[in-house]
């Protein structure tokens, strides 16, 4: 085959069509996005609004990705929602990933020892996910949705994850994500941020005191790869009722040990409590 040959079979004739099939295919992208962050599902004029694209675009978009089996609409109350093979796709990032498969009987033991929910979350970004969990027995307990996310400075699972962090990382999302208010008693300091963060790294877990949802405590400790930098992190939430302040740090020490016993099973190294990310 000639090298003119070569270079046609391989790309398109023109740019044109290729960046119109892109546009499409991030604009397609777009709309799951906005749809798996809405369980309850959002009509089509809330898709256009939100996606910033006219209602005709968006509904040629949704149907296209409705013919794929990646949402549906509800014929009763109209609106669009994430179809069975946006779920297969985003379960088989949960597979690929080992750790999450490793953490999960740890989750369950932590949740029969201390009769709370337990989680595990990774970070994307200024932000924690939540990934897997095991439920709390209790009538009165912490629910997370799985995907749902938490700001880094606003969780257990987020400043546990955030403490490890090399410092110029820590400051690119301060700046990029500031420090909102969640709750009354969230850290919106950046001094006061940066002196818990040197308390989780001398303690090995976080704790939340109301500084995500009001009510509700959180302890959480940090999964460390080969490297020693974060992978992941697990955490304990429950009620205040159940999780005053000296039950808390009792269960800092389940939950650190338990991120310990994790990294360890992964291959990780948990790094010294002096020693400064980089």
């Amino acid at each position: 085959m000639s090298e003119g040959k070569r270079r046609s079979a391989g790309r398109p004739a023109t740019g044109k069509t290729s960046g119109g099939h892109s546009q499409s295919l991030v604009r397609g992208l777009n709309l799951l996005e906005l749809l798996a962050g809405s369980p309850n599902g959002l009509a089509l004029s809330e898709v256009a609004e939100e996606s910033g694209l006219a209602p005709s675009t968006t509904h040629r978009l949704l149907q296209a990705l409705q013919s794929q089996g990646y949402v549906t609409q509800d014929n009763e109350l109209g609106v669009w929602k994430v179809d069975v093979k946006t779920f297969r796709i985003g379960n088989s990032f949960l597979e690929a990933r080992d750790f999450i498969g490793t953490s999960r009987p740890f989750l369950r033991r932590l949740t029969a020892q201390t009769g709370e929910t337990s989680n595990l979350g990774i970070r994307d970004g200024g932000t924690a996910v939540f990934l897997a969990q095991c439920e709390s027995p209790q009538m009165m307990r912490m629910i997370t949705r799985l995907g749902s996310r938490a700001p880094l400075h606003a969780s257990g699972v987020g400043k546990a994850l955030m403490a490890w962090l090399p410092e110029d990382e820590i400051e690119r999302i301060l700046e990029e994500q500031g420090l909102a208010s969640i709750t009354n008693c969230t850290l919106n300091d950046t001094a006061a941020l940066y002196a818990s963060l040197a308390e989780v790294r001398q303690r090995g877990y976080a704790c939340d005191r109301e500084e995500h949802a009001v009510g509700l405590h959180c302890v959480a400790a940090c999964i460390h790869n080969e490297h020693g930098t974060p992978l992941a992190a697990i955490s304990v939430s429950g009620p205040m009722a159940r999780i005053p302040e000296p039950r808390l740090l009792e269960l800092g020490e389940l939950v650190r040990e338990t991120a310990h016993d994790i990294t360890s099973r992964l291959g990780g190294r948990v790094p010294a409590a002096d020693e400064v990310p980089s």
